[in-house]
């Protein structure tokens, strides 16, 4: 007979994925600093040693950082460790490939998000939607990271601060050229509006649809204006 041993898992694999999932759902912020043993032995409902061996394992994995005097901390993802080819960098001008990708990428993510999403994502969206100036790009990129974090995904919160290093000074340079055309800035904002409006009422395939819509205006406007004007430099 094929019969496979039960496995018994340890409470501190327990643990570890509670951890881990806290971090993934933004409970748990890149940077931040862990709660103390006692607090976490608190939360769980665990033994020291537990929640020592969890740490020992995720520190381990290369997701948190046990600072001697201080406490544990989440690390900080670093982009430029993740994508280390000489042909993808932060440097990157080939803005073209780029935005194929965002459009790869960004419609399933908000499809997740709606889907993942929490009451603190749908606040924290809101207050970006609310505060939008004309043309500025720190609330675009704000808003576009905070879907990514409302998917639930740690992978592509990672994959999209990639994305969003390599093109910060183009997005920048995007908002500078579209504060001249208010229509442009209305409607890029209504777009922003729109799949928020799905994430929030859970939506998945509408958000999709209003994120591929969004990305497909945007390069449109990239395509006859600003890649033209850098190829005519």
């Amino acid at each position: 007979m094929n019969v496979e041993k039960i496995y018994v898992k340890k409470v501190s694999e327990s643990v570890v994925e509670q951890i881990e999932k806290l971090i993934e759902d933004g409970t748990f912020q890149s940077g931040e600093k862990l709660p103390s043993v006692r607090e976490m032995c608190d939360m769980f409902g665990v033994g020291r040693s537990a929640i020592r061996d969890a740490i020992i394992t995720l520190k381990g994995k290369g997701t948190v950082d046990v600072r001697q005097g201080e406490g544990t901390y989440i690390r900080t993802f670093e982009s430029v460790t993740l994508f280390n080819h000489p042909l993808i960098s932060p440097e990157s001008s080939d803005v073209r490939d780029l935005y194929q990708v965002r459009k790869m990428l960004e419609p399933k993510i908000a499809e997740l998000a709606a889907t993942n999403r929490s009451d603190r994502h749908v606040r924290e969206l809101k207050e970006i939607i609310s505060q939008e100036a004309l043309g500025d790009w720190e609330h675009d990129y704000n808003f576009h990271m905070t879907i990514a974090k409302a998917s639930g995904n740690q992978i592509i919160i990672q994959l999209m601060q990639f994305i969003s290093a390599t093109t910060k000074k183009h997005m920048n340079d995007f908002h500078h050229f579209i504060q001249r055309d208010h229509l442009k800035v209305k409607k890029i904002n209504e777009q922003h509006k729109d799949i928020f409006h799905a994430i929030r009422a859970n939506h998945a395939e509408e958000a999709k649809n209003k994120m591929t819509e969004h990305l497909e205006y945007v390069e449109r406007i990239l395509q006859t204006n600003l890649w033209s004007l850098s190829e005519s430099k």
